[in-house]
C-alpha cells in the first residue's frame, strides 16, 4: 500500500508504510533503467477541492486541459491521501503535454478533518464510492477514461474497469497489491495489528499524540526519520492528514478488509480478456507487488504488458521528486504508446 509510518515506533513504522461510498453528489468548489531525473520546474499546478459524494466528503485534486483527448483518473494506495501524489500527478500532466485532464480522489475518512465522525470504511465501500464518483462527477466526460492505480488502488482500478468497460479505455497498475504475499513478514505483522481492536487503538493513539504536537516539531520528527529524503509535499501530507486518529483507524480497517479480499484468487479471466488495455509496473524489492506476482501474471496472462522499475524508487515512489518524475514519465510513455 503506500507509505506511512516509519516514523514513530517500530510497530507503526512497519504498519503505516503499508503504504498503502447511495447516489448523490455535490461538490463545493519491460525492465527500466535508473537514470536520475529532476522534476519539471514549470508545470500546471493542481487544484484541490472538497467534494461530497454519496454523503461522504473526500479530497479531489484536478488539473484541467483545454482540449483533452482523454481523462486520467488516479486511485491512490493506502493511505489514500492524494497530497502524497501531487508531484507525480503534476509531472504526469506535463509529460502528457496538455492532451489529458487529470483527476485524483482520496479515500473516505483519510482526510485532514474527521468528516465521517469516526466511521470506518472497508475496501469494498471505498471501491463503491469511487464508482459513485465516476457516475456523478465524470458522467459528462465525453473522452475516454484512463485509470491509474497505485498499490491497492490498482486492485480498485481493475474493479472499476469491470464496471465501466465502455467508458474506461486503459488501466495502468503501479506497484500493484493484487494478492496477499504470504512470504512477507511485514504483511503478516500488519495483518495481525489490523485484526486486533486493541492494537489498532494503541497504534492510532500513538500516531494521534504525535499529531497533537506543534507543527514544527512533527515536521522535524518526520524529516529526521523516514522523511529525510522526502519531498516537501509528502512531509506535509503525512503531518496534516496521516497523524490523525481517524485516519489511522481507517487505514488499518481498510487494510484488514484488503487482506480478507486479496486472499482470493485474482480474476485472471478478466485480465486475459482486457490484457491489451492494461499495463503493470513492478518494483524490484516490493513485498506488496513482488516479482513472484510479476511472474504469475506473465504466465496466467500471456502477452500482458509488464515492466520492472530498477531505479530504487520503492513502493513509496511518490514521496520523492525523482521517483515521482520517473514514474510519471513511465506512465505517460505507456499512455502515448497505447493511443498511438
Amino acid at each position: 500500500m503506500l507509505i506511512c509510518s516509519t516514523y514513530f515506533s517500530s510497530i507503526s513504522r512497519k504498519l503505516l508504510f503499508c503504504s498503502r461510498r447511495k447516489f448523490s453528489s455535490k461538490c463545493r468548489n519491460s525492465v527500466m533503467g535508473s537514470e536520475n531525473l529532476r522534476l519539471i520546474d514549470k508545470r500546471q499546478r493542481a487544484g484541490f477541492r472538497l467534494c461530497n459524494v454519496s454523503g461522504c466528503k473526500i479530497d479531489v485534486m484536478e488539473i484541467h486541459a483545454t482540449d483533452p483527448k482523454f481523462h486520467v483518473l488516479f486511485i491512490p494506495g493506502n493511505p489514500g491521501v492524494i497530497s502524497f501524489y501531487v508531484d507525480f500527478l503534476e509531472s504526469l500532466y506535463y509529460q502528457l503535454e496538455g492532451t489529458a485532464s487529470v483527476t485524483a480522489i482520496s479515500h473516505i475518512a483519510q482526510t485532514e478533518k474527521n468528516w465521517e465522525n469516526g466511521r470506518l470504511f472497508s475496501l469494498q465501500e471505498q471501491t463503491d464510492h469511487k464508482i459513485n464518483f465516476i457516475e456523478h462527477e465524470l458522467q459528462d466526460v465525453e473522452v475516454p477514461i484512463v485509470l491509474v492505480g497505485h498499490s491497492i488502488g490498482s486492485y480498485i482500478s481493475l474493479d472499476i474497469f469491470k464496471r465501466f468497460q465502455e467508458k474506461v479505455t486503459y488501466c495502468i497498475c503501479l506497484y500493484p497489491f493484487l494478492a496477499v504475499n504470504t512470504k512477507s513478514s511485514t504483511q503478516t505483522i500488519i495483518k495481525k495489528i489490523a485484526a486486533s481492536r486493541i492494537l489498532c487503538t494503541g497504534v492510532s493513539s500513538i500516531v494521534a499524540v504525535l499529531g497533537l504536537l506543534p507543527a514544527w516539531i512533527s515536521r522535524i520528527l518526520v524529516k529526521n526519520s523516514v522523511g529525510n529524503s522526502w519531498c516537501p509535499s509528502a512531509v506535509e501530507a503525512l503531518c496534516t492528514h496521516v497523524l490523525r486518529y481517524h485516519t489511522v483507524q481507517n487505514m488499518l480497517y481498510m487494510a484488514m478488509t484488503e487482506f480478507e479480499k486479496l486472499s482470493e484468487v485474482p480474476d485472471w479471466s478478466f485480465m486475459r480478456e482486457k490484457k491489451s488495455q492494461m499495463a503493470f509496473l513492478f518494483g524490484v524489492d516490493d513485498h506488496w507487488g513482488p516479482l513472484d506476482l510479476y511472474e504469475e501474471i506473465s504466465i496466467k496472462v500471456p502477452g500482458a504488458v509488464l515492466a520492472v522499475e530498477r531505479g530504487g524508487y520503492t513502493h513509496a515512489f511518490s514521496c520523492t521528486e525523482a521517483g515521482s518524475t520517473w514514474v510519471a514519465q513511465h506512465v505517460s510513455g505507456s499512455i502515448k504508446n497505447y493511443f498511438s
